[in-house]
């Protein structure tokens, strides 16, 4: 299939799979949720709302960024017009300054699905963040949370000493964690220090216990996986709009506050290239071409997680017709 073509049918996904769903669901009284995985960019989030106009359901987040109220923009939150169409529940609404957790945003996500339920409405859980989806529907090990003061110590310890020395410390208490881990991932080598500093207990100890906590009832679950050239495209293309919208005076904003480095949000995509621009060591182009790089690179990383470890009942890319949808959608009635 020619690129131009692959795109503009994923354009027309949304219409498409709403359609089918809106007739394969309607007598689907066993299903408690939808969950939507994609990498960012690939147009999840309107699908999201025209399946929640269509099927009366309302959109639960399930992305890690936007969580935050800072970066609305940049984080390519739902439009205030889609937020008006349908209900949205778990967008902006942690402070930047907080560190959340997967264990946090699965209470939080448990709640609003009871708030949905009890109005009768079809939640539809949406997001990239694979640590996310796969706590919905698994639950989590219950690790306990790492006081402040260690968490503190850890970062500094890392900074001290690096990340080869910081691995290879950690490899002392928790072999099995810092054998998969590279010496760049500071924020999981962080954790798992954390982990085992706080409790005693190695955090690959604490992963392998029972996992607790996973949303009730059954997912259908869609995985929005469209043509790589034409992901890329949308990628750039989104974050054009988003310099036209003024993603760089919320970077602008975000640096003022000082935030600590190493929260999640200042770690979100683009942020550190736009903040070159303000430090003026790096050109507004040149900035756009290392974000742009980077979601491309993320947007992989995302993919490769949905095809390796989301079992999705339906499967949107280049192979997409309608046959193809109401045989799946068959699948799951």
């Amino acid at each position: 299939m020619h690129s131009a073509v692959a795109c503009r049918q994923a354009a027309n996904w949304s219409k498409l799979l709403s359609n089918t769903a809106q007739n394969a669901l309607k007598n689907e009284t066993d299903t408690s949720y939808i969950m939507i995985a994609g990498p960012t960019a690939s147009g999840k989030s309107q699908l999201a709302v025209d399946l929640a106009a269509r099927l009366d359901g309302e959109v639960i987040n399930a992305d890690s960024m936007q969580l935050y109220a800072d970066l609305s923009i940049l984080t390519a939150r739902p439009s205030a017009a889609d937020m008006q169409e349908v209900p949205h529940h778990l967008y902006g609404v942690l402070d930047g300054a907080h560190r959340a957790s997967v264990a946090e945003w699965l209470d939080l996500a448990a709640t609003a699905m009871a708030v949905v339920r009890g109005r009768g409405k079809l939640p539809i859980i949406i997001g990239g963040t694979g640590m996310y989806l796969d706590a919905a529907i698994k639950g989590i090990a219950p690790i306990p949370d790492v006081p402040k003061p260690i968490h503190d110590d850890c970062v500094a310890l890392y900074r001290q000493i690096g990340g080869v020395a910081f691995r290879q410390r950690l490899a002392i208490h928790d072999p099995v964690v810092a054998g998969r881990l590279a010496d760049g991932d500071s924020q999981r080598l962080i954790r798992a220090m954390g982990v085992w500093s706080a409790t005693g207990t190695p955090l690959g100890q604490w992963q392998a216990a029972p996992h607790q906590g996973a949303l009730p009832g059954r997912a259908v679950k869609l995985a929005m996986l469209p043509p790589r050239e034409c992901l890329y495209q949308r990628i750039d293309a989104r974050f054009d709009q988003m310099l036209q919208q003024g993603a760089m005076d919320e970077v602008r904003q975000l640096y003022q506050r000082q935030l600590d480095p190493s929260l999640p949000l200042m770690k979100a995509l683009g942020v550190s290239a736009l903040k070159s621009v303000l430090d003026q060591s790096m050109t507004i182009d040149a900035a756009a071409y290392v974000a742009k790089r980077d979601s491309r690179h993320y947007a992989k990383r995302q993919m490769t997680w949905l095809r390796n470890n989301y079992n999705t009942q339906i499967t949107l890319d280049k192979k997409l017709s309608e046959s193809f949808l109401e045989n799946i959608f068959a699948l799951i009635r």
